[in-house]
């Protein structure tokens, strides 16, 4: 089943201020909340959808993203980076964090409701990964090695030599601690995560000699990247948990943004290239056959007789394979005439002999030219 817009689960127009969007955010989570619709799956389903919604439109970088490119995956892989992207996403966290000052007022209990502890989450790691035309031109694959945080092997990731854990002596197993406080509009309560166990509940009296607590340590992993064909700069993949990884949490995502390197013979114009291809004057006036350099090879091309410079031919299907789509663009060939800087005697007497031919007012191709010039100064 589909997604649906953004900006339509929250009923807000696109051009959407952020205050705007939050306070959207705010009703309908206050709406669909599980707590006030007990036994709704419905309501429940609404509840994660306002809350996917509004963790994207109020990033501005995600929003951007999504703006761009929607839901729609290109590829084999997941390129939206949202939607299904979005592992380890908890909509109760969420409406912790929108709804924190309010703690215990909200549904007599704490923001989160239902006891939902928060879901500690790995941080993603970017990577940008540069491409030539060419392997943009029918995709690719290509390898990269990074450097990611991976669950520690001598303590299986739980920071304990022993493997033994304690309740933690602050938030009494928890995760959470309270602030209460006084304002003007009567009691506060505002609930953060435990500064001692980190949320987690429970310390660690036995730390690993390994990872010396934390439950991870860093190494050097490779990956096999898909890149499609016709991805342009800013395209992004998702490689879903592969990130840094958390003692106790979910690891985070890899995204791996592309980038499209300056090509020295092509200029990119969406799917279509542009080539400019250097050819003498003899071969422009009486046409040749020459090889011409395209995206997969030289190839043969034919200059018909006549060619003025800065004429435009097509190669059809020589350009770049479209997204997601059956066909490729095209390949735009501009003739330039090269002009030398230095001749031979011999190759200017020629010039002199074809000067004379030219232009001594016997060419039909060329009378018209000076009949207006002789009209302009006469």
């Amino acid at each position: 089943m589909s997604k649906r817009d953004f900006y339509e689960v929250l009923d807000v127009p696109r051009d959407a201020s952020q205050d705007e969007i939050k306070k959207a955010y705010r009703g309908l989570a206050m709406k669909y909340h599980p707590d006030r619709n007990p036994d709704d799956k419905s309501a429940e389903e609404k509840f994660k959808e306002v809350g996917e919604a509004y963790a994207v439109l109020s990033d501005q970088e995600k929003r951007t993203r999504y703006d761009r490119f929607g839901h729609q995956p290109m590829g084999a892989q997941d390129f939206s980076g949202f939607g299904s992207g979005m592992d380890g996403f908890d909509p109760f966290e969420l409406f912790r964090s929108v709804f924190s000052g309010f703690g215990g007022d909200i549904f007599g209990r704490s923001a989160g409701g239902r006891g939902h502890r928060r879901v500690r989450r790995g941080s993603d790691l970017e990577i940008n990964l540069k491409l030539t035309l060419e392997e943009i031109a029918d995709g690719t694959m290509k390898k990269v090695k990074v450097k990611v945080l991976k669950p520690c092997d001598a303590c299986s990731g739980s920071g304990s030599s022993s493997g033994r854990t304690e309740v933690c002596p602050r938030c009494h197993g928890s995760g959470e601690v309270q602030h209460v406080s006084e304002s003007f509009l009567g009691r506060v309560v505002n609930v953060t995560a435990c500064n001692v166990c980190r949320g987690e509940g429970h310390v660690i009296k036995d730390p690993c000699g390994t990872c010396h607590g934390e439950g991870v340590v860093r190494e050097e992993k490779t990956f096999d990247i898909k890149v499609p064909a016709g991805v342009n700069t800013g395209n992004y993949t998702r490689l879903k948990g592969e990130g840094n990884a958390i003692r106790n949490g979910h690891p985070g995502d890899i995204i791996v943004i592309f980038n499209e390197l300056p090509h020295k013979l092509f200029t990119r114009h969406e799917d279509d290239v542009l080539c400019e291809v250097e050819i003498g004057y003899p071969k422009a006036v009486l046409g040749a056959s020459i090889e011409v350099p395209t995206l997969n090879g030289l190839v043969r091309w034919t200059i018909p007789p006549g060619t003025p410079p800065g004429k435009l031919f097509r190669l059809r299907g020589k350009g770049i394979s479209h997204l997601n789509g059956r066909g490729r663009g095209e390949q735009l060939i501009r003739v330039t005439i090269h002009v030398p800087s230095k001749i031979s005697a011999s190759e200017k007497k020629l010039l002199e002999e074809l000067q004379s031919l030219s232009y001594d007012g016997s060419s039909n191709e060329l009378k018209p030219f000076f009949r207006k010039v002789k009209d302009i100064f006469s």
